[in-house]
């Protein structure tokens, strides 16, 4: 008796992270270095326009953690305390995507990444360049904001490091393919469990964001007259 097609048909692979994540993930090594060296240099306005791209793709990737794909979607990966526990002693299972661990890493690294992006928008270097904001609030605030913006960046440098050895161990000491399924999409042993949303719904996000962006630069106080 031939097999009928339906029971033959090999069933369709869905990437385990879609564009928009993939994208958003891989444009942070790239923008990071590239905020500090600028900041260094002090070419502020280049680093002004960094520090909005990356308020920009961080809001989108919190924004697509609740309509983008469902291993994208932070309902698929954050877990409570108890259960990253449970994982530590080998009583809950990974998951496609993100660990219970990598998933609460995502968030620090999400929090730490806003918390610096937006206390740049009240940061001067006190010489030619003042952020957009800075003459929104006081003194005393100004000055808590900046505390804020380089304890920010220090935490970031602890968690990428945490985030890159994990990566490190998971990737060749355990043989799981991280890295090649953030590059193509997915990986041997590494699928998604759904299909991934349209495109058209990053897209949307995306302008409206950097249109919200935009309203509310327009709104930035003027800095005060000195005559």
């Amino acid at each position: 008796m031939e097999s009928s097609p339906s029971a033959t048909q090999t069933p369709p692979r869905h990437p385990l992270w879609d564009w928009p994540t993939r994208l958003f993930h891989w444009s942070l090594p790239i923008l990071l270095p590239l905020a500090w060296w600028t900041a260094e240099e002090g070419q502020m306005e280049r680093h002004q326009w960094i520090g909005y791209t990356v308020l920009v793709l961080v809001v989108f990737r919190i924004g697509w953690g609740l309509i983008g794909s469902r291993h994208s979607r932070f309902a698929d990966f954050v877990r409570g305390p108890r259960t990253a526990y449970r994982y530590l002693r080998g009583r809950f299972p990974a998951g496609a995507g993100h660990n219970p661990l990598g998933g609460w890493s995502v968030m620090v690294l999400l929090l730490l990444l806003l918390t610096q992006a937006v206390s740049g928008l009240f940061n001067s270097d006190r010489i030619l360049f003042d952020g957009p904001f800075y003459h929104a609030v006081d003194g005393a605030t100004r000055d808590s904001l900046g505390v804020v913006h380089e304890w920010a960046f220090n935490g970031l440098l602890a968690m990428i490091a945490l985030h890159l050895l994990a990566v490190a161990w998971h990737q060749w000491r355990l043989g799981e393919k991280l890295l090649q399924a953030m590059l193509w999409g997915r990986a041997e042993g590494r699928d998604g469990q759904a299909p991934a949303v349209g495109l058209w719904r990053a897209v949307v996000l995306v302008a409206s964001l950097c249109a919200l962006l935009w309203w509310l630069l327009q709104q930035a106080p003027p800095a005060p007259r000195m005559w």
